[in-house]
């Protein structure tokens, strides 16, 4: 027998911290919304760090994937987890979905099903070329460097021709060990920010409007970005969605960032599957969908087994 029905998933950071910081409330918050909302619907809910080795994950239904926000800086261990309580539990958004979605190759996968992405060039692991090289290759004057496997801006670079020399040895560095991706420099993210569309069981239920700090292009909290209110259009809306719709699955919940590139087109700047912040403070209902469709798929798999 089972003893829960959703363990809802952060990291060891947000368990009974010892200073509560507007974030670290913030995450409360978020986590909080979720587990209420899975108890309105008649749920056994627990929420646990995911490297708690204390903890049976056979006696739990579902795992619920939330404020897991160390996994990319351990990201070896975490992929042994994964592959280990993958068997042993059903995983909310799955082992499939996270696999896929960790890696920004992914990226390649939306845009082979009609999905407009940022342009993007992947350099693989172990590439002998200089960034220099790279940027002529390609024709990159003002650009962004980032890992295939990242997360809150992780050696993430702003480069232009004036400034390559100097990011050469960390690169040198990081392309020795990790896939690495070049982008050209989005100036409308600057201009007008990238919006955050919420997705859950495959339909909208709000978005954010993400701004960069002053002097910053990204648009993280983490470097100074704010976070507003937005609504958005319908043709924001069905991309998101059609996003969604081109994921390797269908995903429980996903964050589809968006923005409007270089050449006045809507693309996708990331397709967020694993860990989102999903700003559910903004608007609680979308936690009460988000628990729905679970209690709709545990109802679903019950009937069936």
């Amino acid at each position: 027998m089972k003893k829960y029905d959703v363990v809802v998933l952060t990291d060891r950071r947000y368990i009974n911290p010892k200073e509560i910081t507007n974030y670290i409330q913030n995450v409360l918050d978020e986590d909080n919304y979720v587990k209420e909302a899975l108890g309105k619907q008649d749920l056994m809910v627990l929420r646990l760090s995911w490297d708690d080795a204390s903890f049976d994950w056979n006696t739990t239904k579902y795992v619920l994937f939330r404020t897991t926000w160390d996994y990319f800086d351990r990201f070896d261990e975490f992929s042994v987890w994964l592959e280990k309580v993958s068997k042993q539990t059903i995983l909310l958004n799955s082992e499939k979905i996270i696999r896929w979605n960790i890696d920004k190759h992914y990226l390649l996968d939306l845009q082979e099903n009609g999905v407009h992405i940022c342009e993007s060039f992947f350099v693989e692991k172990g590439n002998s070329k200089s960034l220099k090289e790279l940027a002529k290759e390609f024709n990159l004057t003002n650009f962004v460097l980032k890992p295939c496997v990242s997360g809150a801006a992780r050696h993430t670079y702003k480069i232009t021709l004036e400034t390559i020399d100097n990011h050469e040895a960390v690169f040198s560095e990081l392309i020795a060990n990790e896939a690495m991706i070049l982008q050209p420099f989005q100036y409308k993210i600057v201009e007008k920010g990238e919006i955050s569309l919420m997705v859950m069981n495959g339909k909208f239920t709000h978005a954010v409007l993400k701004i960069a700090k002053e002097g910053d292009f990204r648009v993280q909290d983490d470097f100074g970005g704010s976070v507003h209110s937005y609504t958005p259009t319908q043709a924001e809306i069905n991309f998101a969605e059609n996003a969604v719709k081109a994921c390797v699955e269908m995903p429980m919940y996903a964050r589809v960032d968006v923005f409007t590139d270089n050449n006045g087109k809507l693309a996708i700047a990331e397709l967020e599957l694993i860990e989102p912040e999903l700003w559910f403070r903004v608007n609680p209902a979308a936690a009460e969908e988000l628990a729905i469709g679970i209690k709709d798929l545990i109802n679903k798999n019950e009937k069936v087994n």
